[in-house]
């Protein structure tokens, strides 16, 4: 959130960040400064905290685990992990606006699915009974260029009477699937093109431009996924290769999980995955105690930290994608973080491209006058 400002057209600054992830603060203190970021339980903040600040911008991103898909045992504002979020709505929220010291913008991120839940209506009702005009959309990066599906919940929010520069959007509950005016700005619907029979995908980057440089030249390679889980999983894995130009979402699970936590790369594009896989299965029914190595060939390895951070557009893709970004510095990781833990931050984060354009889409009409 706090790049996604950096590299709008907003000239913002951030005031303070709050999370309670210890891991998290400290990340952010080494890429942002110390004295922004504070580890802090928000569910007790309370409105003078929130006062004391006169942001103008609230920019969201509750915690996702009470609304995702994934976990079928969710249970939305009835999980304790939504406490928070609740409570900056409910209760701290009102009090700012009675008391004229509310931010004009707001803009909520969270998984998709976050759509369908009680939480969503609450934030909808409060908002809008607080004069404040809203708009729902679900993006992924695929429809900024970016190899990766990551579809996303994303509400904005103005205090009126600022109201959205778009003329066609509305005030009833439809959720957008791309930003009016921008993406499919003839007024047509986004369509992914791979659901088309002959899609056109050639807009979209090769995963190639945000793969580690030399990466080939290293065996075995730092992040090769171990036999014993390929053994056992290896044909559950979506696997995608560097000329790609789509991978899946990726979550906090990635390396711990295999179905639905993120695709693998094939850095071998000569074979066929299929047929090595099926040789692979031949040996190992037939007793074969080295049918691990039949799949070596493939060089089958899970993305690294790095390429995931140039994936969600904290660092600058390599050459030769659509996407340029003007990355003052690197993302920085503090000393001592593990690898485990950077998988499930990075799971847990956003998109920076994507909120840098709701972002710039929420302020256009401040910037245009």
């Amino acid at each position: 959130m706090h790049l996604s400002l950096q590299r709008s057209r907003v000239p913002g600054t951030i005031v303070r960040a709050f999370d309670w992830d210890q891991a998290a603060c400290q990340v952010y203190a080494a890429n942002y400064g110390s004295e922004i970021v504070k580890k802090i339980d928000i569910s007790t903040l309370s409105v003078d905290d929130l006062a004391a600040l006169r942001a103008d911008l609230w920019l969201l991103s509750p915690s996702c685990q009470p609304y995702t898909v994934i976990n079928p045992l969710a249970k939305g504002s009835a999980d304790p992990r939504a406490e928070s979020f609740l409570h900056i709505i409910e209760k701290v929220l009102p009090k700012l606006v009675s008391a004229r010291q509310h931010p004009r913008y707001l803009l909520v991120e969270n998984v998709a699915g976050f759509e369908n839940s009680s939480t969503r209506q609450l934030l909808l009702s409060t908002l809008r009974s607080l004069g404040y005009t809203t708009i729902e959309l679900l993006l992924t990066p695929l429809q900024f260029a970016i190899p990766n599906s990551r579809m996303r919940y994303y509400m904005l929010a103005k205090a009126k009477p600022l109201s959205f520069s778009c003329p066609c959007v509305p005030c009833d509950d439809n959720i957008w699937r791309y930003i009016p005016g921008h993406i499919c700005g003839d007024g047509g619907k986004w369509v992914d093109p791979r659901s088309l029979n002959d899609p056109d995908t050639t807009s979209t980057d090769e995963l190639y431009g945000y793969l580690d440089a030399n990466v080939h030249l290293e065996l075995p390679h730092p992040h090769a996924i171990p036999d014993r889980v390929l053994v056992k999983w290896g044909r559950l894995f979506d696997i995608v290769l560097p000329s790609s130009r789509r991978s899946c979402c990726f979550t906090r699970g990635y390396t711990q999980l295999v179905e639905r936590a993120g695709s693998i790369l094939q850095m071998n594009e000569v074979l066929d995955a299929s047929i090595v896989f099926d040789t692979f299965s031949q040996a190992l029914s037939k007793g074969n105690a080295n049918a691990a190595h039949i799949l070596d060939p493939l060089r089958l390895r899970y993305f690294s930290p790095s390429e995931l951070l140039r994936l969600l557009h904290f660092d600058a893709p390599s050459e030769g994608s659509h996407m340029s970004i003007n990355v003052q510095q690197p993302f920085l990781w503090p000393e001592g973080v593990s690898m485990k833990t950077k998988y499930r931050l990075i799971g847990n984060s956003v998109n920076v491209k994507v909120v840098t354009a709701l972002i710039d889409f929420l302020f256009e009409e401040g910037l245009s006058t």
